[in-house]
Parts: structure tokens; sequence; C-alpha cells
């Protein structure tokens, strides 16, 4: 099964293990930005209305695309955003899906778009990310969450973490073109055509 979702109201999705007090409440509140938890891992997500592609997938256990595997489990995933990708344009040659284990950078465990997981996608000759992918599993289903950004906001997103102010704003600003975007509507539409 998948399922779009729509972003209605401001808010900080921080991942099933983050801790809570790597986002400041009170910038988040001054912000009128709700602080929330997923059920899946990863970092935070500043997530903003119509600012936004969220696509949630569920795989049920024995279904053809389930790998037992955690690391390889979201590659059928990454590899329908990069065919989707292609599709609306990018040359092949700058689609990248990320194989293997997590590739921490000094954000990544804050901010979700600050590192590379396993399953995401990367275009661009500089590589920046286009998806950000979680998840969660059982031994019955796995569910997959995929963010794609339309707009990328990095001072938005930094500035409501707690920390060092300075080098927070550092942070923003080496991530400022990290972040590849997309439109909505064809975005969706590419992915379900190149879904396996």
């Amino acid at each position: 099964m998948l399922r779009v979702l729509e972003v209605d109201a401001p808010a900080v999705v921080i991942g099933s293990s983050q801790r809570e007090t790597d986002v400041d409440r009170r910038a988040a509140e001054a912000a009128g930005v709700e602080v929330v938890r997923r059920g899946s891992g990863g970092g935070a997500v500043l997530l903003l209305p119509d600012e936004h592609v969220w696509v949630d997938a569920w795989l049920p256990a024995g279904d053809p695309l389930w790998v037992d595997d955690v690391v390889r489990a979201g590659e059928w995933m990454g590899e329908a955003w990069a065919r989707s990708a292609v599709a609306r344009g990018v040359e092949a040659e700058h689609v990248a899906v990320h194989r293997g284990r997590v590739r921490a950078s000094a954000w990544s465990a804050q901010v979700c778009f600050a590192g590379r997981g396993p399953g995401e996608v990367f275009v661009s000759p500089e590589g920046q990310k286009l998806t950000g992918l979680s998840q969660r599993r059982t031994r019955d289903w796995i569910r997959q969450q995929v963010l794609v950004h339309r707009r990328w906001d990095a001072a938005a997103t930094f500035a409501l973490l707690a920390g060092d102010p300075g080098a927070r704003r550092r942070a923003a600003e080496a991530h400022a073109e990290t972040v590849a975007t997309v439109g909505a509507a064809d975005a969706v539409a590419a992915l379900v055509t190149a879904l396996p």
C-alpha cells in the first residue's frame, strides 16, 4: 500500500530514537511549530504545508519486494525514486541510490537531510540529497516513510535545534545547497509510474 500524505500544519518531526533535547522547544513554540515524534528512525525533519512530498509505503512479510536485511530493505524504494528522477529529466549518471549502512555527518543524528541512509537518493553532480527515507518494521510488515522537499530551508531547520547558535548557523550555511527539490505533482506521478 502506498499513501501520499499532506502536511497541514508546521511541525518538526523527530525520529523514534532521537533525543527530544535535540530540539529547542522555545524556538519551536515561538515559530508556531509543533514538535512530534514519528515511529521510524532518523533525524529531525521540518515539515511545512505545501513544501514537501511525503509518501508512506507498507509491505507485508513475504511480498516480492520484502528484504530481511534492514540495511537493504529500502533499496527498492530508492530505485523507484531514482527512476522517477530520470523520468523527470535528471541525467541518469547523476542519480544514485545510497547502498550500505548510514553514512553519518556531524549533524545527521539531529537532521535527517544532513546524512546518507540506506535507500536514499542523491542527484546532480554535487550529490544533493533528494529523498530522506526511514523505516519501521515488525516480523509481519515494514513501513517506509520517504520525504522529498519542494523547498529546502536549511536556516529554518537548524534554527529549531538546541545548542550553540553559531554552530547551528554555520551548519545551516554548509547545508544550504545540499538538498534537491522537486515539484509535488510531477514527483508523485513519476514515482507511481516508476514503482515495481
